[in-house]
């Protein structure tokens, strides 16, 4: 049950709810359509439409109900947590794990097992605020609330949410660190494949070389755009595919069902309480194996 209050500032003397809402209190436009409608609005407990102006040192209290969506089913694959509070939780999605549950994928996701963490709560919305392919494992961040993810969401690809990912690819880059920067676009339209494209959208990857180990390498990178396959499609452009990258390199026996990319730092601010967190998740064994072979 979603919950907003806000004391209303000097700035806002005489403004309408709605500029309350989407301004300082951070709703979008869907928010506030299901507490105008579905909801309830009051200004210092008192029960107020939608045109009602405010006044300064009012507290302005919103509620806004939860979508009627259908629960998904619950999973015992257990779920390692690296932070949780009421508002948030960053958990380690492995591979090959789909993130969310689809009309093609009814199988076990990352959405069931937050699901079953969570005790199965009546109600339950997924709300995952960034996600990782199916072959790709390590941290993702899952809202509780439909607030905090509309905040979390504002915050990707800025300072206040800055990830950072290891991989292991085929062959080495030709300088230890640096920018790419090719625009990426899709292969065509019945393809799930993108490319590089002068067509393309802008794309940025920051990388540093961590290690070479025979023919393959170890690489630190750092998106700075978040183009959907970016890391694997700009890797793969410069000749170091990631190892059993089936769609852009080669797919590997010792790697069923994913590659040889983990999503292993997160460093962001939190939206409600401007807390700063950083965790780090280490590259799984698996995937270190492929540079002691």
């Amino acid at each position: 049950m979603p919950v907003y209050e806000l004391l209303v500032p000097p700035e806002l003397e005489g403004a309408a709810i709605r500029r309350a809402a989407t301004g300082l209190m951070g709703l979008s436009s869907r928010q506030f359509k299901r507490c105008k409608f579905q909801g309830e609005m009051r200004l210092d407990g008192e029960t107020v439409h939608a045109d009602a102006r405010l006044r300064a040192g009012q507290r302005l209290w919103l509620y806004a109900p939860e979508r009627d969506v259908p629960q998904p089913e619950s999973s015992d694959i257990p779920l390692t947590v690296w932070y949780e509070d009421e508002h948030l939780l960053i958990v380690d999605k492995p591979a090959p794990l789909p993130s969310a549950s689809s009309q093609r994928q009814t199988g076990a996701t990352l959405e069931n097992v937050v699901y079953a963490y969570l005790g199965c709560p009546e109600g339950f919305v997924y709300r995952p605020v960034n996600r990782l392919d199916k072959g790709t494992s390590g941290l993702m961040v899952v809202a509780k609330e439909a607030h905090a993810q509309h905040l979390l969401q504002q915050l990707l690809h800025t300072d206040s949410f800055q990830r950072t990912y290891l991989a292991v690819a085929e062959g080495t880059l030709p300088d230890e660190e640096g920018c790419i920067e090719l625009p990426i676009a899709k292969e065509d339209a019945a393809s799930i494949r993108r490319v590089v494209s002068p067509e393309g959208k802008p794309a940025r990857t920051f990388y540093r070389v961590e290690a070479v180990c025979g023919s393959r390498s170890l690489i630190r990178l750092r998106l700075d755009t978040g183009r959907t396959h970016q890391i694997r499609v700009h890797l793969s452009h410069m000749g170091c595919p990631i190892c059993g990258d089936f769609l852009y390199g080669t797919e590997l026996n010792a790697l069923p069902g994913r590659f040889a990319l983990h999503s292993t730092g997160l460093c962001l601010t939190h939206p409600i309480t401007g807390e700063s967190i950083r965790v780090e998740s280490p590259l799984p064994q698996q995937l270190q194996a492929l540079l002691e072979g």
